[in-house]
């Protein structure tokens, strides 16, 4: 999908769900929190949507050698790289929204992912008082952890 076709169907997607899920939101007293970014939402989704269609590795690289370089003219209003990754826990929840609204059918392949969670290091496993009933020793490619093992599945 060409940028202007994902800028175009993510704002339309924003421009449904912003109202409604401010709707959703309590009130806040403190208005210095609420004042808006120079970077719109979907222009925050679309770029980190790009990102993940992109061949880039890293976030940083693709924002400075590519965003900031050659798509200056499609986002006049770009901040910096590190005032956009602080700005982008703010498009989380949109972005899942987005993204589940855009799922296809189920077509039963599915994709898991295993990821660990370290509780302690391996050295201290006989200290550890934080799960100590459900954390267990276990080992993936990269070596020997004491934690959780947590399988995510994508149909």
């Amino acid at each position: 999908m060409d940028l202007l076709r994902l800028f175009c169907d993510v704002d339309d997607f924003c421009n449904y769900f912003v109202p409604r899920w401010e709707a959703r939101l309590l009130e806040s007293t403190d208005k210095k929190r609420c004042k808006p970014g120079n970077l719109c939402l979907s222009e925050a989704m679309t770029i980190i949507i790009s990102f993940h269609q992109s061949d880039y590795r890293t976030f940083k690289h693709y924002y400075l050698q590519h965003v900031s370089k050659y798509q200056r003219a499609e986002f006049p209003k770009l901040v910096s790289c590190n005032r956009f990754v602080e700005l982008m826990p703010g498009a989380l929840i949109a972005l899942c929204c987005y993204i589940k609204t855009r799922k296809g059918k189920v077509t039963g392949i599915s994709f898991v992912d295993s990821t660990i969670i370290r509780v302690r290091h391996n050295l201290r496993i006989k200290s550890n008082k934080v799960f100590k009933k459900i954390a267990k020793r276990g080992k993936t490619s990269a070596g020997w952890f004491y934690g959780f093992k947590l399988h995510l599945i994508i149909n």
